[in-house]
Parts: C-alpha cells; sequence; structure tokens
C-alpha cells in the first residue's frame, strides 16, 4: 500500500460513515498532485498585493492576474463539462475568453474568490464520479478526453500558473511526475 492509500485509508476511518470520497478507480495521484498544485498556487496568490497581481507574468503579455484567471476557469470548464457529460447538469458560466477578459479586471478579493469556488466546484464533482463516469468521454475547448485524464491535465495548469506567476514558485516544489514537461518550460 502507497503512502497516498495509507493516508486516504486514515481519513476515511477518522471521517467515519457518511462522509464522500473519489470512487476507487479514480485517478488518485493525479487528483493528489491537482489538489497539491491548488494548495501551492493558492499560498503563492493569497501571498500577492494588489499592486502585484498586475505586474507581469513569466507568459508573455499576460499579466498574473490573468494567469490565476485562466487557471480558475479551466477549472470551471472541466467542472461544467464533466456535468454535462454526466447528465448532472447545473448551473453554467462562460469560460472562454470573454470571461477570461473580465476575470483578470475584478477586483483582487473577487479573482481569489474565482478561484477558489472554481476548485472548490470541481473538487465535488471529481469526488462525486463513479467508477464508471471516470472513463467517459468529455468535451473540452482543448479537445474530446476522458474524464480520468483530466485531474493531470489541470494539475499541469496549476503548477505551470504557480511557476509562471514569478513570485516564489519553485521548479523543486513540482510532483516529480510534473517535473520533465513543466521544467523544461
Amino acid at each position: 500500500m502507497s503512502s497516498l492509500d495509507e493516508a486516504r485509508a486514515e481519513l476515511r476511518a477518522r471521517q467515519g460513515a457518511g462522509a464522500r470520497y473519489d470512487a476507487e478507480t479514480a485517478p488518485a495521484e493525479a487528483l493528489d498532485m491537482a489538489r497539491r498544485g491548488t494548495a501551492y498556487l493558492a499560498r503563492i496568490v493569497n501571498g500577492l498585493d494588489e499592486a502585484a497581481l498586475w505586474t507581469v507574468s513569466a507568459r508573455e503579455g499576460w499579466t498574473r492576474r490573468r494567469v490565476i484567471a485562466a487557471a480558475a476557469l479551466e477549472a470551471r470548464e472541466i467542472a461544467q463539462a464533466l456535468e454535462d457529460a454526466t447528465g448532472k447538469q447545473g448551473d453554467r458560466a462562460e469560460t472562454g475568453t470573454a470571461a477570461l477578459d473580465l476575470a483578470e479586471t475584478l477586483p483582487s478579493r473577487a479573482l481569489r474568490h474565482l478561484a477558489a469556488h472554481a476548485e472548490v466546484h470541481l473538487n465535488v464533482v471529481w469526488r462525486d464520479l463513479t467508477d464508471a463516469e471516470w472513463d467517459t468521454e468529455v468535451n473540452l475547448s482543448c479537445g474530446r478526453m476522458p474524464a480520468r485524464d483530466m485531474p493531470r491535465l489541470h494539475a499541469e495548469t496549476l503548477w505551470r500558473a504557480a511557476l509562471d506567476l514569478r513570485a516564489g514558485g519553485r521548479t523543486r516544489d513540482l510532483p516529480a511526475a510534473l517535473k520533465e514537461n513543466l521544467a523544461s518550460g
């Protein structure tokens, strides 16, 4: 049993009956990378003041705000696409370029709230997927893929965003499974 499996078993024992968990066949390692990426990025973002949010990022032509907004809107897009694919449709919000342009200009508090809310929504959707739903094909703006590939896709986005903010994100902090792809640029 891996340390991640042991930690999951201990958590379930502490929380007891009634708590909801990821499906047994969910991509646990990728979900872990995405969830750790969420926390890592949030720590960096929460350390930036208003002026720092408006400075340039490592992405050409993008402010730090735009990098943060793009990660948040990707979480929103994935959550909504998964809900559509599994018939669990809820409210819908825009996630395209116009939404990104608007999100970049939100007040700092609202931008942070958008990022936090989108990640919570995505985690709830991931947690509620059944074993069979993890193999569902889902349409995203970047193409069609199985649900089980989405946690890694989003993990890469989150960890790349943390580096691109140029605000303390370090390549040595990247999960080993992502280092080769993200450390090279």
